[in-house]
């Protein structure tokens, strides 16, 4: 039975015209492609500049061409959801969701239903790929539980239909990992999916017990990682360790997945729903290759403008890049995860966490760790380890890091038996409490 599909329909999410649509964009030629997507832009904004006030108050009758439209952050997002509805929609007929909050307040939005619809379509068709049915195929899912009784017995239903099995990441402790391994030798699971640092911490956990976990559990077929940066030395341990092909997805609550790892091991962008842009901080257009800001437009939902609409993310396309198939070269983290120091410079948070990974990791026996900002000149690093870091071990790691950032900085090392983490059960790995 084709539960998960039955479940969108009951919902009344038209899943089969949604893979229909699908289907027919993908056998639109190269050479057709970038005219395909023009008319579907100049569709929804001309829908929006129609329907929606909120829309028209931003564009204020300013509409010449595609660059001329504004740029729209998640501060203009910031007013009742109610107000920025399209007419005749209601919070009553679309779906709705809101944002993580992890970049500052977090944000409702609402999807059409159809919209909703080609975006699990997409999804699913991704996820084929590799040999995955979400009608049939089984789940071990790494993301959090909610404690709400009400919204716990919501996810409980939801993993039913989706043929999932939800192990806790608020509690990754030697024993929790023990009965989790216990899982994978009674169930047939088809595929890992969740948070990266979960995962990577499990992975750990296996490499400590010399288990490669496709030996325990062989019908697993990949494990797809999201929502948290994938670090290649990471990667390389996931695959020792689980046996398995490590996809990257790349996307956030608002629009659905952006980019997923293809078979030939590019990270492709979903060019079928979403039109990419990477910007700069002039809201220019940058060629192939270049960093900037990246900019998504939604281009079938209605109830709600998504246009031109910044997430919050650094990142650059690759020179391969075309119109039907855009690859994601590189994604640098969020915009406002900067270190600001005393001298005024700037560091990249990804960047500096990564080098600080590194030299954690050659120190000791780290198995994670997180960096946060607490003053201009202070770095509190708290990590997870079975041996504490020695003296000789911090003043290294501080050294080195100084080398990198600027002298006269004050490193703090907390040890603790876990990580903070969102309620959801994401761990995010910089963090800066300076006013920025």
């Amino acid at each position: 039975m084709r539960l998960f599909d039955i479940s969108l329909f009951l919902k009344r999410f038209p899943i089969k015209r949604a893979k229909e649509e699908l289907l027919q964009i993908s056998e639109i030629k190269e050479a057709g492609y970038e005219a395909f997507l023009n008319v579907k832009k100049a569709e929804i904004v001309n829908y929006h500049l129609k329907h929606n006030s909120f829309y028209q108050s931003k564009v204020n009758g300013d509409y010449k061409n595609w660059d001329s439209l504004p740029v729209l952050k998640k501060t203009d997002y910031q007013i009742p959801l109610q107000e920025r509805l399209s007419k005749d929609f209601s919070e009553k007929s679309v779906y709705l969701n809101k944002t993580s909050g992890s970049s500052g307040n977090p944000i409702r939005f609402a999807k059409d239903r159809y919209c909703h619809a080609i975006t699990w379509a997409y999804h699913m068709e991704r996820f084929g790929w590799f040999g995955i049915d979400f009608n049939t195929s089984l789940q071990a899912r790494y993301y959090g539980i909610p404690l709400d009784t009400i919204e716990n017995k919501t996810v409980q239903l939801k993993d039913f239909l989706a043929n999932r099995h939800r192990f806790s990441i608020l509690d990754l402790s030697e024993k929790a990992l023990d009965e989790m391994l216990e899982v994978y030798k009674k169930k047939p699971f088809d595929y890992i999916n969740g948070y990266t640092s979960s995962i990577v911490l499990f992975a750990k956990y296996l490499r400590g017990k010399n288990i490669v976990l496709k030996g325990v559990c062989p019908s697993l077929k990949v494990c797809i990682v999201t929502s948290e940066m994938l670090f290649e030395d990471d990667k390389n341990l996931l695959e020792k360790q689980l046996g398995v092909p490590v996809v990257n997805e790349y996307g956030c609550s608002e629009v659905g997945v952006i980019a997923f790892t293809n078979p030939e091991g590019e990270w492709e962008v979903d060019s079928k729903t979403l039109f990419m842009e990477i910007l700069d901080e002039n809201d220019n257009p940058l060629p192939l290759g270049k960093e900037g800001r990246i900019v998504i437009t939604s281009l079938h939902n209605k109830a709600h403008p998504f246009i031109r609409y910044e997430i919050g993310d650094y990142g650059a396309l690759s020179e391969k890049s075309t119109s039907k198939k855009p690859i994601l070269k590189k994604l640098l983290g969020r915009t406002n995860d900067f270190a600001i120091l005393p001298s005024g410079k700037k560091a990249a948070g990804m960047t500096f966490y990564v080098i600080t990974k590194k030299i954690m990791e050659e120190s000791g026996n780290i198995k994670e760790f997180k960096v946060i900002q607490s003053k201009i000149d202070t770095f509190e690093i708290n990590y997870v380890s079975e041996e504490a870091l020695t003296e000789e071990k911090k003043q290294f790691i501080a050294k080195i890091l100084e080398q990198f950032l600027e002298p006269e900085l004050t490193f703090i090392f907390h040890r603790k038996e876990r990580l903070d983490r969102t309620v959801s059960g994401k761990l995010k790995q910089f963090v800066s409490l300076v006013d920025q």
